[in-house]
């Protein structure tokens, strides 16, 4: 697909809305992380440097109307500091004073707007409603910059209303996203191995199907695993598993290994604990005698040597959530072997490719360097829709013939 880009822009002394993913993590009104905002600092400055003035919308959390524990405005000497510049608050999106604040912005200064999520409009499902609020949003401006890619499988006001009316570009930061991610699913070099967890099996089915007709080998662990596991016929005792996903998960099974199809890797042992504590008594068990009373926080020793030496003969390594109940360190063992083998397989010279918030989280948590893969992203469900091959809503209405 062909996306126009910011090079092919001419933003002097043009007023430039950029769609920012900065939704930072907040606690009494404190910015707890800042690195998705350091990730479209390239991109802002980008804009500011080629003569135009800049407009900054985002979204902050899943507030139910106004609700100012979710304003933009904590992020307002955040900005300053990064770009340089002062940077202006509009107490609304929208309306006649937000209006009047962007027409009044010379090159180089900075308005950012509250949070989008704010106005009814912007995550409505009525059409007319994200209609209204896109043409307000855009008589902002004369430009849209799209750089939310933790955003682009959303179809709100700001991310696909907003580039039907002005001409739209992609920031920096997506661009970096949509070509890393691409790598795992447009020719992807093989073997490919997909290493796929966490908790939410509802996300993560459509990204094992597809992967089952691009990949080679498909690791799993977390919920996922259990309800493999589960769909097989094994006893998986106190552990968390989707019981509604257990239809789609034995017709997975059913295809493993066949007509060309991936092959789907289970564990064969695992460690279990009556709960996930520190102080819990850990049991390394086959997965044919995990016991009513226990519960699977982690692989054991032979699936995660299993595993590591599976992405030991790949190529390219798409990895997204870690393989088990990591906040607790006992349990976070094969998360830690498995990062291992990935960098080491990198250095091999496989492409590798990893994100979501978990996975993050563990390697933040535990102090393991991220700079040893090939791509990193920062997203989360757009991640997961990328790799799926689902539509993202926000890319497709940029795309020129």
């Amino acid at each position: 697909m062909h996306y126009p880009t910011l090079d092919q822009a001419n933003m002097k002394g043009m007023r430039v809305l950029l769609r920012a993913g900065f939704d930072v993590p907040m606690e009494n009104g404190q910015i707890k992380d800042t690195t998705r905002m350091e990730a479209m600092v390239p991109t802002m400055k980008y804009i500011l440097d080629h003569g135009a003035s800049l407009i900054l919308m985002a979204h902050q959390g899943r507030p139910d109307g106004i609700d100012l524990q979710f304003s933009q405005r904590p992020l307002v000497p955040l900005l300053e500091r990064m770009l340089s510049a002062t940077v202006t608050f509009a107490d609304s999106c929208a309306g006649e004073s937000t209006l009047a604040q962007a027409k009044a912005l010379k090159p180089g200064e900075v308005l950012l707007l509250e949070n989008l999520r704010f106005h009814s409009g912007e995550k409505s499902k009525d059409p007319l409603k994200r209609e209204a609020l896109a043409k307000e949003l855009a008589a902002l401006a004369d430009l849209y910059v799209d750089d939310a890619f933790t955003n682009a499988h959303r179809d709100h006001a700001s991310m696909t209303g907003v580039p039907k009316i002005i001409p739209g570009y992609l920031g920096l930061n997506i661009q970096k996203e949509v070509n890393g991610l691409g790598k795992a699913v447009h020719n992807p070099v093989k073997p490919v191995t997909l290493i796929i967890s966490g908790a939410k099996t509802e996300t993560k089915i459509p990204v094992i199907e597809n992967f089952m007709k691009i990949g080679d080998d498909i690791l799993v662990g977390g919920c996922i695993a259990n309800t493999l596991l589960a769909a097989k016929g094994f006893e998986v005792g106190g552990s968390k598993y989707d019981r509604d996903f257990l239809p789609q998960a034995k017709e997975l099974l059913a295809k493993s290994g066949k007509n060309g199809n991936a092959t789907i890797h289970l564990p064969s042992d695992v460690l279990c604990a009556p709960r996930p504590a520190a102080d819990a008594a850990v049991t390394t068990l086959a997965v044919t005698a995990v016991p009513p009373e226990l519960a699977i926080f982690d692989m054991g020793p032979m699936t995660t040597k299993e595993y590591c030496d599976v992405v030991a003969t790949s190529k390219t390594v798409v990895w997204n959530g870690p393989l088990g109940f990591y906040e607790v360190e006992k349990f976070a063992v094969s998360t830690g072997a498995m990062a291992d083998a990935v960098r080491k397989a990198t250095e091999a010279g496989a492409v590798s490719i990893i994100g979501g918030g978990d996975t993050l989280d563990f390697h933040d948590r535990y102090s393991v360097a991220i700079d040893r893969y090939t791509f990193v992203s920062t997203a989360g469900g757009a991640m997961l829709d990328f790799i799926s091959g689902v539509p993202m809503p926000a890319l497709e209405v940029l795309v020129k013939p």
